[in-house]
């Protein structure tokens, strides 16, 4: 385990070359002054009474934008609490069964609180307890990835968190407001993750609507991503990627493949645009975890019930990879940033 002293903002948004945009929750980066005030005096009582607290976080895999909401997570809490708060930091190599194997150990520790990074490892932790808080982050959307026939924005239980999703109507806009004269689309995700089906599912049907043939290719793991990858840019005019973590921690393998074809590649975040994409819908996953810390306080506080918080959101930049870009040739439509380096 270790204990974690608050490290900037700089330093993590540097690593994942993280979004402009800062909100989260219904288009609010943070609560209200009022519930901030609040929120901060009750850890503060906390921290006074001597309190110490033991977070587990378990997260799916080592890459940029993961590893910016495990940051903003240990900041927001660290913020709050100093050394009253530990943290023991597993990471499950991108193996749903290590997830489990994490999740358990936590829950024989007795920590005080789970954060789990990323949809499977929130599926293990779920799958693990049903007493111990679990907060999730970077989970594109929570009703599939638990399997939740009636999902209304809030998990209920145990369980509550927060959501990388990207308006996926807004992401096949993208597409065809960058490539207008395309007519065929490849959608590129790993068949392991829940939520990247969901993300190409809708975004399939977004581009049918506007008359664009969206095929899916999926792969089952890193070893066949490089045959898939090249089988959609052969036959595809762009190829999409949603926020797969297997891709995420796989860009040299799509851009290796997709750039020399001449094949623009769009992303469901800024840190895969950064290694093979040319544009994006991007959110800063260091706010998104700082969110998720900032919940996970008022959760240990008992300033709030996890049982009805709702899964909060955050708002999203347009943005692109300039060096892509220009070796593709593209112009770049207006209200778009230039994703920093």
């Amino acid at each position: 385990m270790r204990k974690i002293s608050r490290r900037s903002f700089l330093s993590a948004a540097a690593v994942c070359g993280a979004a402009a945009a800062l909100t989260a929750c219904g288009g609010s980066s943070s609560s209200t002054a009022a519930s901030s005030t609040a929120s901060s005096a009750a850890a503060s009582s906390a921290a006074a009474d001597g309190q110490k607290y033991t977070v587990g976080i378990c997260q799916l895999v080592e890459h940029a934008a993961l590893d910016a909401a495990t940051q903003g997570f240990e900041d927001a809490l660290t913020a709050q609490f100093g050394e009253n708060v530990t943290f023991d930091f597993q990471n499950a190599q991108n193996d749903s069964a290590t997830c489990a194997t994490i999740a358990n150990g936590f829950v024989s520790a007795g920590v005080d609180l789970i954060m789990a990074n990323a949809t499977p490892a929130l599926q293990a932790a779920q799958a693990a307890t049903d007493s111990i808080p679990i907060l999730g982050t970077s989970v594109t959307e929570y009703g599939v990835a638990l399997g939740l026939t009636d999902f209304d924005g809030t998990v209920g239980g145990n369980v509550s968190g927060t959501s990388d999703l990207a308006p996926l109507d807004q992401q096949a806009d993208m597409i065809t407001e960058w490539l207008p004269e395309a007519t065929k689309v490849g959608l590129l995700y790993c068949s392991a993750e829940a939520n990247s089906q969901y993300q190409v599912d809708e975004v399939q049907k977004y581009l049918e609507a506007k008359g664009v043939t969206a095929t899916q290719y999926a792969f089952s793991d890193s070893n066949d991503l490089a045959s898939v990858c090249q089988k959609a840019a052969d036959e595809n005019d762009a190829v999409y990627v949603p926020t797969d973590n297997t891709c995420a921690a796989n860009t040299g393998i799509i851009d290796g493949i997709c750039r020399p074809a001449k094949k623009p590649v769009f992303a469901g975040e800024e840190g895969i645009c950064s290694g093979c994409g040319v544009a994006t819908l991007s959110i800063s996953y260091y706010d998104l975890g700082y969110t998720t810390g900032e919940m996970a306080a008022k959760v240990l506080t008992g300033e709030a019930d996890i049982s009805t918080m709702p899964v909060e959101y955050t708002n999203v930049t347009k943005k692109y990879n300039k060096t892509i870009c220009d070796d593709l040739g593209m112009t770049v439509p207006e209200g778009y940033e230039a994703i920093e380096k």
